[in-house]
This record gives C-alpha cells, sequence and structure tokens, in this order.
C-alpha cells in the first residue's frame, strides 16, 4: 500500500469515526480537541455538533483562518500544561468527547505521549464519554469499543468511560499495534 493510499484510509476512519460519535455522545458536556493542526477535524467537528462548546488545545497556530475557533476556545500551549488548568476551570469529568490526534512519525514518541496523557483524560472524560484518538491509550477506567464503529481494526481507536469505576484487573488493556 502506498503512502497515499494509507492517508486516506486514515482520513477515511477519522471521518467515520468522528461521524459515529457525533451520534454516540451524550447531549451534554463539552467537547475537546487536542490538536487543531490545519483545523480539519475541528471543522468538522463543529459542523456535525452545531451549537456544542468546542475547545481546540494547540502548541503553534497553523490552522487555516476559516478553521479557528472563536476567542475563549483556543487554548495555546503544552497539553501538559494546559490541559491541567482547563480541568481544573471547566471541572473534572466536563467532556462528553475528547479527540486526540496529536502524533508524530516517531512511534515510540507517540506510545510515550499516549501514556502520559492518558491520565489526564480520564480526569477530563465525562461517565459515558467518548476518547476518539489516532492510537490506542491505556485508561484503566475506559473500554476499548473501536469495533463497534465499524471502522478496520487498528486504524482508529474508541474508549468508552465507564458509567462506574472499574477495577484495574477488569479491564481489557488497549495496547498500539
Amino acid at each position: 500500500m502506498t503512502r497515499l493510499d494509507s492517508a486516506i484510509r486514515r482520513l477515511t476512519a477519522q471521518r467515520d469515526v468522528l461521524d459515529w460519535a457525533s451520534r454516540e455522545i451524550a447531549p451534554s458536556g463539552l467537547v475537546l480537541e487536542l490538536g487543531l493542526g490545519n483545523g480539519r477535524t475541528y471543522d468538522h467537528l463543529r459542523t456535525r455538533l452545531a451549537g456544542r462548546e468546542i475547545f481546540a488545545f494547540e502548541r503553534c497556530l497553523a490552522a487555516h483562518p476559516d478553521c479557528i475557533p472563536p476567542d475563549g476556545r483556543l487554548i495555546f500551549g503544552d497539553i501538559f500544561e494546559t490541559l491541567p488548568i482547563f480541568i481544573e476551570k471547566h471541572g473534572e469529568h466536563s467532556a462528553a468527547l475528547v479527540h486526540a490526534d496529536i502524533g508524530s512519525g516517531d512511534e515510540e514518541l507517540n506510545r510515550a505521549l499516549a501514556r502520559d496523557l492518558s491520565p489526564l483524560i480520564e480526569r477530563v472524560l465525562q461517565p459515558g464519554g467518548l476518547l476518539i484518538a489516532d492510537r490506542a491509550f491505556d485508561l484503566p477506567s475506559c473500554r476499548d469499543i473501536s469495533a463497534q464503529t465499524g471502522v478496520l481494526k487498528n486504524r482508529y481507536f474508541v474508549h468508552r468511560r465507564e458509567t462506574q469505576e472499574q477495577p484495574a484487573g477488569s479491564r481489557i488493556a488497549a495496547t498500539a499495534r
């Protein structure tokens, strides 16, 4: 498969999972876009979830001008500094949906990023809330429900926060492949 074919498959899976999640998320709760990038997925989410509060996190603005969130909805800086401040302001378990597509071409760094970001995502994700990501995360309070989306295995990942805390030994570990 060429890199172009792979990119098309990834973007198609991403769109399909975002559309699926737009129908599945709770009617209340914030939506977080971790990594604004060029703004394509933010634009897609704000169209699919019109009227929802969507916050985007980014280190360096590179989005298309039409895809920049309004004032107060774009949080600049290192996610490990800005997300804890956001959680303190908006409350733990305040997000119905978190979309994280912030990886790079370095798989070792990607695994470390997912590992280090997992506790913050668990703090912000509400019971029943969804994490949609370009990689698997290790979230003890969540179930990997990627198979429910209809997207090919390991193409895009979806985790749903359990409504009650689960003992650490009762979950199925999500592993990056």
